[in-house]
């Protein structure tokens, strides 16, 4: 029993047909959507590469801009179709080309619906590229000398104050990492000195952070320096003090803002893919409906089927797997076996005379004759190979 099963009049394939040649062309416009959702999305990765790690995070761009790419082509050839089989005498020159557009489609539609997926399910590799980035970013912070490293200061100073955040996962990170750099130590001093040695790693650690870290919202000067200390500062109390330093870590905030722009990107994407989807099923529909025409005799006028699928979803999953199991059969031969072994013998055997190589010279009863009849009941065969005889019964 057929799928989705309707009967359409000429009128009504007609509407289908125009229908579906706006739609495509519509579909295109998506694709131009999808190329520019990727590029987006590259654009915005590659902005803050410097404190992500190299984990390969931009397939899921890279995904949507080739998505989007095979969009715009596969959609224009189907608008092309469709606008030719609004006059149902024309559909025979894409007869032999529909199906397979249909099968092609549908693995596009599908992989639209893995971009959107990807969208949602970027999250936690985002997350860990963040964390080893930043984590090495803050490590390199004082490098201001190093080539490849001068500009990290630099990144990590402006991500804290546009993002209001401060360090990894708060501001306590930069009180376990050295981010002065050592031009800027006197080694002479006793008290860098007590500092350097008073380390495993011989790192300078302060209890201080940079001057990004301050929040423009608080009440009183920056404190930036002896940021634990309470009696350092007057009227100052470092575990309730809010408006001080920003408490927030980068990482959390570059995750929040990046989810934001995935699962934008996802919905608008799943959208996608659910008009794709709905374009799919009016092409099959007008592509069943329009070879039942024909097998109906080519009349435009009648009557005819359309469908999704022309049995039952268990039944074409078995009738094309039992295909695809005949396919593997065909090319399976084993080893101990004779490819040969089944051949059927074209007819009875006749008694051979020896090859050329192998023959004695023949007795004179044996001569050929041109006459219909030989002596002996013997007669020259052409169709067989040169120099052979055939015993005639």
């Amino acid at each position: 029993m057929a799928v989705g099963r309707v009967t359409f009049t000429r009128a009504e394939r007609d509407r289908l047909a125009q229908a579906l040649w706006l739609l495509n062309w519509i579909s295109v416009l998506t694709g131009v959507v999808l190329f520019s959702l990727g590029l987006f999305l590259k654009v915005e990765i590659q902005k803050r590469q410097e404190v992500m790690s190299d984990q390969e995070i931009l397939y899921v761009p890279h995904m949507l801009i080739s998505t989007g790419v095979v969009a715009c082509c596969i959609n224009f050839l189907g608008g092309k179709i469709c606008y030719d089989c609004v006059d149902s005498t024309k559909f025979l020159r894409w007869k032999l080309v529909m199906l397979p557009y249909i099968a092609f489609t549908f693995v596009f539609t599908f992989c639209v619906l893995v971009g959107a997926l990807m969208c949602y399910s970027i999250r936690n590799q985002l997350e860990e590229s963040l964390f080893v980035g930043l984590r090495n970013a803050m490590r390199y912070y004082k490098d201001t000398d190093t080539p490849g490293r001068c500009f990290l200061k630099r990144t990590v100073d402006v991500l804290q104050m546009q993002f209001e955040c401060c360090g990894n996962s708060g501001y306590k990170d930069w009180l376990s990492i050295q981010w002065i750099s050592s031009r800027y130590l006197d080694m002479t001093d006793n008290h860098v000195q007590d500092r350097l040695h008073s380390n495993v790693a011989g790192q300078y650690l302060t209890d201080g952070v940079p001057f990004s870290c301050c929040s423009t919202y608080s009440p009183r000067p920056c404190i930036q320096q002896h940021v634990t200390n309470d009696s350092a500062h007057f009227n100052y109390h470092h575990q309730s003090e809010q408006l001080n330093l920003w408490r927030r870590g980068c990482r959390q905030v570059l995750l929040d803002h990046y989810t934001g722009i995935m699962q934008s990107i996802g919905f608008i994407v799943s959208i996608i893919w659910l008009f794709e989807l709905l374009v799919l099923t009016g092409v099959r529909y007008l592509q069943t409906a329009l070879e039942n025409v024909v097998r109906l005799g080519g009349d435009p006028d009648l009557q005819s089927d359309g469908w999704i699928l022309e049995s039952s979803l268990a039944e074409t999953a078995r009738h094309n797997f039992n295909i695809i199991k005949s396919l593997g059969k065909c090319y399976q031969v084993e080893d101990h076996e004779d490819p040969n072994i089944n051949v059927p013998n074209p007819g009875p055997s006749p008694v051979e005379v020896p090859s050329r190589q192998q023959q004695q010279p023949q007795p004179a009863s044996y001569q050929y004759s041109s006459s219909t009849q030989l002596p002996a009941s013997y007669q020259y065969s052409s169709s067989q190979q040169p120099a052979s005889y055939q015993l005639i019964n």
